[in-house]
């Protein structure tokens, strides 16, 4: 994702010295421990993180939430310890966190290479930990931060989508390694190994699945299956053309400012229907905080380059292309509760 905030005099594209090279260093390093822990940890790994109790008073309700803390340190510290003990964990864990980290930090340098063509300043990608459950995936992506001027419609249009189709790229061959080394269960045996949790399958995995003819809902989620998920999750809601998003970039260099303003309360609007939708008929309200992300980027203003010249063919070309990668990756639910 591309943030940018706009001054009154144009900068040069500084280089980044030590100090900011050493903070992003270690927010990166910090999201790969928190990622490789994720990664061994429900949903996407092997150790089970559902709660056991079943609390009927609202006594039994205030004693489990006041245990939850203690339950989450130990279930963290014994992920730590299988992590450092047992080779196949370990496996499964840098799998996932070096596969998503490989889509998340290609995505991102995209909009920082452009940055430079452009000789636009910008920071080097901040990455965002999170505590493993607390964010799924041991992380909420990353940014960067441009704190110069867009020069024109051009340079907006470029740098919003060379992180996504960047992201998009990386993600295609750890895509093609989860399909492929997904294993399959017996149809009878899938009403018992069933998660509470389902996974809806993007378009993009389910065309390579067709390819490889490999049945998705028999098929056991790994490591990489797992990371080119969460990769093309991001790649949809950074493509939705709402606010400083991706494809909101692209559509403000499209069409300007004026439809993009429209696109904005559009996606809104669907997406605020669609979480509705996705709690009464799924039980998911992972639509809400799509809606509640889309609801901020609704209020905060474009910035205007300087050079409202209109794209080219080319770029347009390029344009309809992002709009392809958005329909291979975006899915209305992306989670479905049982």
């Amino acid at each position: 994702m591309a943030a940018e905030e706009q001054y009154f005099e144009p900068y040069g594209a500084a280089r980044p010295g030590w100090r900011s090279y050493t903070r992003h260093l270690l927010l990166l390093l910090l999201t790969f421990c928190t990622s490789t822990i994720a990664g061994v940890l429900f949903p996407f790994g092997r150790i089970n993180t559902l709660p056991e109790a079943d609390p009927q008073t609202w006594e039994q309700a205030a004693q489990f939430i006041l245990a939850l803390p203690a339950k989450y340190i130990l279930l963290v510290a014994d992920a730590v310890g299988r992590l450092f003990t047992e080779p196949g964990y370990l496996a499964e864990g840098l799998s996932f966190s070096l596969s998503l980290l490989f889509i998340l930090i290609s995505h991102e340098m995209g909009h920082y290479v452009a940055c430079r063509i452009y000789k636009v300043d910008a920071t080097l990608p901040y990455f965002i930990p999170t505590p493993p459950l607390i964010g799924p995936a041991g992380t909420f992506g990353a940014f960067i931060k441009i704190t110069s001027p867009m020069p024109s419609r051009r340079a907006v249009f470029d740098i919003g989508v060379a992180g996504p189709i960047a992201g998009f790229l990386a993600l295609i061959p750890i895509a093609l390694a989860g399909v492929a080394t997904m294993e399959s269960i017996p149809p009878e045996q899938v009403p018992l190994l069933s998660s509470p949790i389902v996974f809806s399958d993007p378009l993009l995995m389910k065309a390579i699945a067709w390819a490889a003819g490999v049945d998705l809902s028999v098929g056991i989620g790994n490591p990489f299956y797992f990371a080119a998920w969460v990769g093309l999750l991001v790649t949809a809601l950074n493509l939705i053309p709402s606010g400083q998003l991706d494809g909101g970039h692209a559509i403000y260099a499209v069409f300007g400012k004026r439809l993009h303003l429209w696109t904005g309360r559009i996606a809104f609007g669907v997406m605020a229907i669609l979480s509705v939708v996705g709690w009464v008929y799924f039980g998911s309200p992972s639509g809400f905080l799509i809606a509640v992300l889309l609801g901020i980027m609704m209020r905060v203003k474009h910035p205007n380059p300087w050079d409202e010249t209109p794209l080219d063919k080319k770029r347009k070309l390029i344009a309809a292309l992002t709009l392809v990668i958005f329909a291979l990756s975006f899915v209305p639910f992306p989670l479905q509760i049982n």
